[in-house]
């Protein structure tokens, strides 16, 4: 699985790299890598955010098609859940993280790209749920990421069809959040998440899971689950650092210790 995904660290920003030439099409190898790394960059206190990189040509080009196509029922529903579950992995990470996506991301490529936070993408990118054309459907994630994203009305249009979606119609639709030359991705991506090192670690986890927990229920238990979290970080000792940074210096100088 090293050889097929890896993830590296540097300056506290984790990279997890897919590796399968040429495509990076997901196999079940690359399956479970994508969770261990996942899992890995979750419980490491030197990474505090992860980029996830399909290297300069392509992200992940969507499931091995050859792997699928001597599956039966019990097959599909057991490497479905696998993949749910690794890309589930992906979201759950408690730290910002971004897909850095070049050439095609489509299938479940573009499935764990829906998985992170924020999507930088190059110029030339192309994104898809072509699950249709082999008369399926997304089954890791994209019916109810993509809607939840960018609406339901929209995803509809993508995953009824088909059609791939440029980068440019990304960027309207909200699919993505930066689109940047083909060279400059895996580099937009890293600025993208730098400003979280060395921030309020404690406090950005809560944040994320407020929002993520939240849009999962409705208004009333959303709140609930933000109280709960909000009043939790006055244990902190991020919280206690904060308010007196601010009190005496002002706002955004606090050093955090992450704890």
């Amino acid at each position: 699985m090293a050889e097929l995904v890896r993830l590296d660290v540097e300056d506290s920003i984790g990279t997890i790299r897919l590796m399968r030439p040429t495509m990076n099409a997901l196999n079940a190898y690359m399956t479970e890598g994508i969770r261990g790394a996942a899992e890995e960059a979750s419980s490491r206190a030197d990474i505090a955010a992860v980029v996830v990189y399909g290297g300069e040509n392509v992200f992940a080009a969507g499931a091995d098609i050859k792997e699928m196509q001597s599956m039966d029922y019990t097959d599909a529903f057991v490497r479905g859940a696998r993949l749910q579950k690794a890309f589930d992995a992906v979201a759950a990470i408690p730290k910002p993280t971004v897909a850095a996506v070049t050439g095609y991301a489509l299938g479940g490529g573009c499935e764990l790209a829906l998985a992170c936070d924020f999507r930088v993408a190059a110029d030339d990118a192309q994104f898809g749920q072509p699950e249709i054309l082999l008369g399926l459907i997304p089954g890791a994630g994209g019916t109810q990421r993509l809607p939840r994203l960018i609406g339901p009305a929209r995803a509809k249009d993508i995953i009824f069809s088909g059609r791939f979606v440029d980068a440019a119609e990304a960027l309207a639709i909200g699919l993505v959040d930066e689109v940047v030359p083909a060279p400059e991705v895996y580099a937009a991506a890293r600025r993208r998440v730098q400003p979280y090192v060395g921030g309020a670690g404690v406090a950005l986890r809560a944040a994320k899971e407020a929002i993520d927990r939240g849009l999962e229920t409705d208004l009333a238990t959303g709140q609930e689950i933000e109280r709960g979290l909000f009043s939790g970080l006055f244990a902190t000792k991020d919280h206690a650092l904060g308010i007196a940074s601010f009190i005496e210096n002002g706002p955004g100088k606090a050093k955090f210790e992450g704890r």
